[in-house]
């Protein structure tokens, strides 16, 4: 009981910090319930369908703030729900630390272009086609490069949303619906390999649940653009420095 109230209480911290960037909690978690003790098998299920729990709640914030763009949004979770399984097939014959090398090196490229760079913002969400488009090239790319890391999408997602001169707020709410369903996709696959506590589980719901809560409220009621954009920057590093120190352990 007092395992599960902790990781109910951190589950709730993390996922208001990790809601206004747009990103789930689950790579901060899954660490956090190991060190807790949980199996490894239940601490990933469990944490990706909290990922899912915190982004529907969250996201029915995002939609009546009207900040999820769909058009861009449909688009990716098809096409890189299609580009995944051929991610994950071709790393079979690449060298998978090479690959986790290269994904840090985009990710801190991507948490100085938040801190740093200022993109001229562009009204994207203006042309149908330009969404669409941008949707699908945004989907192939975080669909391929996801399943050959084994890392989530919206990891992509943000900042090159960003970079492409969307709004940070519409870039970090149009990539929380997406993680509703990559999270959940995720949670299907290893649940079925290791059970799943409801003590565990009900308690950190609750934390996920009023975390995304309190972290949507944030975003799209006190945090301005420039804000929201930095705080994306600072959890991409973190990201970036938590790959690097199991990369050299």
């Amino acid at each position: 009981m007092v395992t599960s109230l902790i990781a109910g209480g951190v589950t709730f911290l993390f996922t208001a910090l990790l809601t206004i960037a747009g990103v789930g909690a689950a790579f901060i978690l899954i660490p956090v319930f190991l060190a807790l003790g949980i199996d490894i098998h239940e601490a990933m299920a469990t944490a990706l369908l909290l990922n899912s729990i915190a982004m529907i709640f969250a996201s029915y914030r995002f939609i009546k703030a009207k900040l999820i763009l769909w058009k861009v949004a449909l688009p990716i979770l098809v096409v890189a729900t299609a580009l995944s399984p051929l991610g994950a097939w071709v790393s079979q014959v690449l060298d998978r630390t090479m690959l986790l090398w290269g994904f840090v090196a985009f990710l801190l490229f991507a948490a100085f272009m938040m801190l740093f760079y200022k993109p001229k913002e562009k009204e994207v969400e203006s042309t149908f086609t330009k969404q669409v488009i941008y949707g699908v090239s945004i989907g192939a790319f975080a669909g391929f490069l996801g399943g050959l890391l084994g890392v989530g999408g919206g990891n992509f997602i943000v900042p090159v949303l960003v970079w492409l001169g969307i709004n940070p707020k519409k870039a970090s709410a149009t990539t929380s619906f997406i993680v509703i369903f990559s999270s959940f996709s995720g949670f299907l696959g290893h649940a079925t390999v290791g059970a799943v506590s409801y003590q565990l589980l009900g308690l950190t719901a609750v934390g996920s649940a009023v975390g995304a809560v309190v972290g949507a409220w944030l975003m799209t009621e006190k945090l301005k653009r420039r804000q929201v954009k930095l705080l994306i920057g600072v959890v991409l590093l973190g990201i970036a420095a938590k790959m690097i120190w199991k990369l050299l352990a």
